[in-house]
């Protein structure tokens, strides 16, 4: 390949004008301080927390009773030392500049300890949802297809790791985790949600639920529907106001969201057993046993037939 090297001169150039941009644009840099969390590491979290919340679904096979404790037992110990440095890593991020000399890491260890205990809980909240996919989604035909194959399935796993890791007080990490499930499955929930057991969202891509939504058991969405914020709280100087206080909704137990609804508001509670139906737009409560649908639409259609005038019917 021919190379020019009178526009290759031009390099060093280049490189001191990006370099100028790392003081003027101080935000979009990282530099002389610890490092951040990993992109890499942290999704090598979610594979290995995969491994043993999903034994033999993953990348190793054959596995059983006699064998099973061995493999979870090295997963285990592996994945205490990956998430004490990467949970350390995210607090000394957060403490270095007011508590410089603080042990991150004697802080991080309890906390990656306390996620991993947790870890049984979460396979018996798992166990319902995945059930909940297969009750609930009349093409599936197994619950190992459900694990399989089921984007939904695998973006409320990795949310329901985050939430203990948020509830735990650890910044940056459950988000990642989230994030990188959004990538993958299109679905974005927040670490900060509350979901009960038994949750299925079918198909799942474009499904927005936000930091503050609570939502009951039994519950059931699908695609395209975002549980959102209907305005945003400001502050004397007309910052947004961050924090946790109630921006999304509530959906109590069994309620069912159809495909491209959106419910708006932390006033807004949608009552148990409620249905709400594709495209509707809600930003204040339904009772319980309700049914909310737009009205039918009407539409109209333009045809012809040979050596006819075209016809304009509607229905």
């Amino acid at each position: 390949m021919a190379t020019d090297i009178r526009l290759k001169e031009e390099l060093p150039t280049v490189t001191d004008l990006l370099v100028e941009t790392y003081t003027e644009c101080s935000r979009l840099n990282h530099l002389g301080h610890e490092p951040l969390p990993s992109r890499d590491a942290v999704a090598e979290i979610v594979a290995d927390l995969y491994e043993v919340l999903y034994p033999g679904y993953g990348k190793r096979q054959n596995l059983h009773i006699g064998n099973i404790a061995y493999y979870v037992g090295n997963i285990i110990d592996a994945l205490h030392d990956k998430l004490t440095n990467q949970i350390a890593r995210a607090l000394r991020h957060e403490l270095c500049e007011e508590s410089p000399h603080v042990d991150c890491e004697k802080m991080a260890q309890p906390k990656a300890v306390e996620l991993l205990r947790r870890l049984p809980n979460i396979r018996k909240v798992l166990e319902q949802d995945v059930d909940a996919a297969f009750r609930g989604d009349p093409a599936a035909r197994t619950h190992h297809e459900v694990i399989f194959s089921y984007p939904g399935l695998e973006a409320i796993t990795v949310f329901r790791v985050a939430h203990e890791l948020y509830a735990l007080g650890v910044p940056f990490i459950p988000r990642m985790m989230t994030e990188f499930a959004h990538s993958k499955t299109g679905i974005d929930i927040h670490p900060g949600a509350t979901i009960g057991p038994g949750f299925f969202i079918d198909h799942g891509t474009g499904v927005v639920i936000g930091e503050t939504t609570d939502i009951g058991v039994g519950v059931k969405i699908y695609q395209g529907v975002t549980l959102g914020a209907l305005s945003f709280t400001k502050d004397d100087d007309g910052e947004l106001l961050k924090g946790s206080y109630k921006r999304h909704p509530t959906l109590r137990d069994g309620v069912v969201v159809y495909a491209n609804a959106t419910i708006l508001g932390g006033n807004t509670v949608v009552g148990e057993r409620a249905v709400i139906g594709s495209n509707v737009w809600l930003t204040e409560s339904v009772p319980p046993d309700t049914t909310v649908v737009l009205e039918k639409p009407r539409l109209r259609l333009r045809g012809s037939k040979l050596g006819h005038e075209p016809l304009t019917y509607e229905i």
